[in-house]
């Protein structure tokens, strides 16, 4: 059933690189109908960054099951061509600086002549409008501007260089709600519309209770009970330089944790701080530095209290909860991928070559 819910729906994918690409996959392994729009020397992200048996593993991670079309969009023939297949297009999603596809012909209120009921997406750094509008810029930047960065700091205080695109990623997800959100409108409606995500304004809308508190407090941090101040919820590490993550918050978890490591003198300590002064903190860091990463992370599967190993990368395929859920796994050609929603098996699908399907879809119009 997930691979159907957006079954007979055509969306035009005009991205590249990261988001846009993260975005349609996830519309794609719903079941919608993806046409990927590339330039002539397809996407960058086939030519840059890693790659296997010569392809960017960016592409491949991001554009199984798509079909592609390549063209030359300053070419008006080819723009034509693509303006005949918009009329069969329930949604375009494009990520283009702001300006470029009006370059083109092909901005939401030209589209809209030709296909009056189209769905219209457009992913921009700071919104379509405005002085930030037309700055270039990338995920490091949103998550500056946010606030987001300055909550991942290292003891001295100091911002951490993430290695995962945070921004990017929610900017993503954010987008394939608004494309839902105006699919929805459309079948009460009859009426298409158009919306610009601003990943930037998406990362600041992670941060509303951090404002509110502090707005309240003057604090930085947000929830301070959930920032490694509390010892019973936090990172420790274990005998052999691994970690584990401890969430214990519920007095249930915390006893569950106290009696499976035999301190039941710590049942009190549940909500002390984590602080030198503090025995008990200096106790708990102790027991889990007396335990391999192994030993902790067998106890976090028989026990119910909270415990989680930080897994690296390397990981996750062979960890018992990604294996019995099959949500890391290898297509055909052998490229690990990952399934984008619950029970969707359509990452095995394969990516398409550069205008793969262009005589298909366009040469014929």
């Amino acid at each position: 059933m997930m691979e159907k819910l957006l079954e007979g729906i055509r969306i035009l994918d005009f991205t590249n690189y990261l988001p846009g690409p993260y975005a349609t996959q996830r519309l794609a392994d719903l079941g919608g109908e993806v046409i990927k729009v590339e330039p002539l020397t397809g996407d960058p992200a086939r030519h840059t960054g890693v790659k296997r048996d010569g392809m960017g593993v960016v592409y491949l991670a991001n554009n199984h099951g798509k079909m592609s079309v390549s063209v030359d969009l300053k070419n008006e023939g080819d723009r034509d061509k693509i303006m005949s297949l918009v009329k069969g297009c329930d949604v375009i999603i494009e990520s283009f600086r702001p300006g470029v596809m009006s370059r083109f012909g092909l901005d939401y209120e030209t589209v809209k002549l030709y296909k009056p009921d189209i769905i219209y997406c457009s992913i921009t750094g700071y919104g379509n409008h405005g002085q930030w509008s037309k700055l270039g810029s990338h995920d490091i930047n949103y998550m500056a501007l946010s606030g987001m960065l300055a909550q991942l700091k290292d003891t001295s205080g100091r911002p951490i260089q993430p290695s995962i695109t945070i921004a990017d990623y929610f900017g993503s997800m954010a987008a394939c709600e608004m494309v839902l959100a105006l699919l929805l409108k459309k079948e009460r409606s009859g009426l298409g519309g158009c919306h610009s995500i601003s990943l930037t304004d998406v990362a600041v809308s992670f941060m509303g209770t951090h404002l509110m508190i502090h707005q309240e407090t003057s604090e930085e941090q947000g929830i301070t009970l959930l920032n490694g101040e509390l010892i019973s919820y936090g990172i420790y590490e274990t005998k052999d330089g691994r970690f584990m993550a401890l969430g214990a918050l519920e007095n249930k978890f915390w006893q569950n944790f106290c009696e499976a490591v035999e301190k039941e003198e710590w049942l009190g300590a549940h909500f002390s701080f984590r602080r030198d002064s503090n025995p008990f903190a200096k106790g708990l860091e102790e027991l889990f530095a007396n335990r391999t990463f192994e030993e902790w992370t067998t106890l976090s599967q028989e026990v119910d209290c909270c415990l989680t190993p930080v897994l690296e990368v390397g990981e996750l395929s062979s960890y018992p909860y990604f294996q019995e859920n099959n949500s890391i796994f290898h297509d055909d050609k052998g490229n690990m991928k990952v399934a984008m929603h619950s029970g969707s098996n359509n990452g095995g699908k394969p990516v398409p070559s550069v205008g793969e399907h262009t005589v298909r879809l366009l040469d014929k119009l």
